[in-house]
């Protein structure tokens, strides 16, 4: 079954019913059918409901996993699937990632005795020359955020299986539509669901996605220990939302197209940076893991204090965070989302002072035009 067919066929267990849309289950608690628990049956939500179990499925068959896991947010899946790992454990990291995972890793992990070290994901031979004897993990965002670099699953796979780690990758930007990771020997997902999976600007939430049973086994006892899980009303909204998935992302990658030729053209803009570029050196790297580009574009300005003003000229596009919604973003990762990371990681990895991210929704694409042209000319 295709993609396309598995966001929208999420179907009622119940052939009695047979609802087309999986009913809401908001119950808390579930009675039991004797005095032993059995794989399968449910018994109090923060374990699971058939709700956010099928949400957690769904993802996981898009991935090509076997089990999933609904979190309260993005950062919640990233929280459970650290305590995989242990105080004295090293964990290489992409230096370029979302500030809030930086945060988490170096202002609380660190502080716990987990050991880090940022690397050049996309540079191979940096990733190597950084795995220690107590190397656990290698945690990578691709493309990764804001700069767009674009990271060899296959290679770092390769690093990790060979050093013993376990290969975990933030899909967020792409979503399960246009890349697999577990398919190039990823072990674990991870996505803020908030972003192309919600699609909508309006349902915080995350998901993990299990490789093997028995990395399923392990995240699930602490995903039902640390209980940061997805509310079923949440978890119903987004499947409703996945059934969109595909026509919403193959329109927002249309539309990105699009806008990284239009803006390519601008005399104020000295780099574009959109992961569907053909002269980039690791184009055909991303046709060789992904089925698309996605709706993500940086660009870097030759007068960065204009930015301001073209941020609060824009009438169509939102200067606000966030990504992956139906509505065009644009925001100021300096000041914003990369505020946690050290300004020297931040300029070594190209996510600089200069840099406006673009997220491309599905308006109509001449109006989106028109709203950059109107903003960058003002300026």
């Amino acid at each position: 079954m295709k993609d396309q067919t598995k966001c929208v066929q999420t179907r009622d267990k119940d052939e009695d019913i047979a609802c087309i849309n999986l009913p809401l289950y908001r119950g808390v608690i579930y009675r039991h059918k004797d005095f032993t628990h059995q794989p399968g049956q449910f018994a109090y939500a923060r374990c699971a409901t058939p709700t956010t179990e099928a949400l957690g499925d769904l993802v996981a068959d898009l991935e090509g996993g076997v089990k999933g896991f609904t979190t309260s947010s993005g950062m919640g899946a990233i929280s459970v699937v650290m305590k995989l790992f242990h105080p004295g454990d090293h964990i290489i990291v992409t230096a370029d990632l979302y500030g809030g995972t930086y945060r988490y890793f170096h202002d609380y992990l660190q502080e716990y005795g987990f050991e880090f070290t940022y690397v050049d994901s996309w540079n191979i031979e940096e990733v190597e020359a950084a795995v220690r004897d107590n190397t656990k993990c290698i945690f990578i965002e691709t493309p990764s955020n804001p700069s767009m670099h674009v990271t060899d699953l296959a290679a770092v796979s390769a690093i990790a299986k060979a050093n013993d780690a376990l290969f975990v990758v933030d899909n967020t930007f792409l979503s399960p539509y246009f890349q697999k990771p577990l398919s190039f020997g990823a072990d674990v997902v991870v996505h803020s669901a908030t972003k192309y999976l919600g699609g909508h600007n309006d349902i915080l939430g995350g998901v993990i996605v299990a490789g093997n049973q028995e990395l399923a086994d392990k995240i699930f006892a602490i995903y039902m220990a640390e209980g940061n899980n997805l509310g079923s009303d949440d978890a119903w909204l987004l499947i409703r939302s996945i059934k969109t998935l595909a026509v919403r992302m193959d329109r927002q990658q249309e539309n990105a197209l699009a806008i990284y030729a239009y803006l390519k053209t601008f005399d104020s803009i000295k780099d574009v940076l959109y992961v569907g570029d053909p002269t980039r050196e690791d184009y055909e790297l991303s046709k060789r893991q992904t089925t698309g580009f996605g709706g993500m574009i940086s660009i870097r300005v030759k007068d960065k204090t204009k930015i301001q003003k073209y941020l609060q000229s824009l009438k169509v596009f939102s200067f606000a965070e966030s990504l992956g919604g139906v509505e065009s973003l644009a925001t100021y990762p300096w000041t914003a989302t990369q505020a946690p990371i050290p300004e020297e990681q931040r300029n070594a990895t190209g996510a600089t002072e200069d840099l406006i991210r673009l997220s491309i929704g599905i308006e109509n694409v001449e109006d989106l035009k028109e709203d950059l042209r109107q903003a960058f000319e003002q300026a």
